[in-house]
């Protein structure tokens, strides 16, 4: 499918270990792969009037550079920072300086797991979490930005 170059970016970056979905623990994270929801990704985004950049770095100055690379092209980015969730003050400043709305995304309950993971530095860039609710949260987070993209929810 080739995308309509009016439509609106939307960067989906995905931190640690999240090429592993499908093998690395499926009672926790499910068993689709991060290639299915990637393809899950791009058909909702096409349905929304949404174009989708998709990418997984297990590297955090790469998922940081990533991000600093939105501002002024992409209309908004879905993260799952994975561990670096919960350590990453420079992914956070890096949100912060994108200045483009950011919806983060979890696919276990990470408020149900290890007390460390209750805290996450990229909540305080984000206009809203989605956790616990495994692929689907990205689909959710889709909903979520092309109505901030439209004017429908609070900016």
């Amino acid at each position: 499918m080739v995308k309509n170059r009016l439509d609106p970016i939307i960067s989906i970056l995905n931190g640690p270990n999240l090429n592993m979905l499908g093998s690395r623990q499926p009672e926790l994270y499910g068993k689709e792969t991060l290639a299915d929801i990637e393809a899950a990704c791009r058909t909702h985004a096409a349905t929304l009037g949404l174009a989708v950049e998709f990418s997984q770095t297990n590297l955090e100055g790469e998922l940081v550079t990533s991000i600093q690379q939105c501002r002024g092209r992409a209309a908004g980015i879905v993260i799952n920072a994975g561990a670096y969730t919960h350590t990453s003050v420079a992914i956070l400043d890096a949100l912060l300086a994108a200045e483009v709305p950011a919806i983060e995304v979890h696919l276990s309950n990470i408020h149900q797991r290890d007390s460390f993971r209750h805290h996450s530095y990229v909540a305080k860039a984000a206009k809203g979490m989605i956790c616990g609710l495994g692929s689907h949260g990205y689909i959710l987070a889709l909903d979520a930005l092309a109505r901030l993209i439209k004017g429908n929810a609070e900016a």
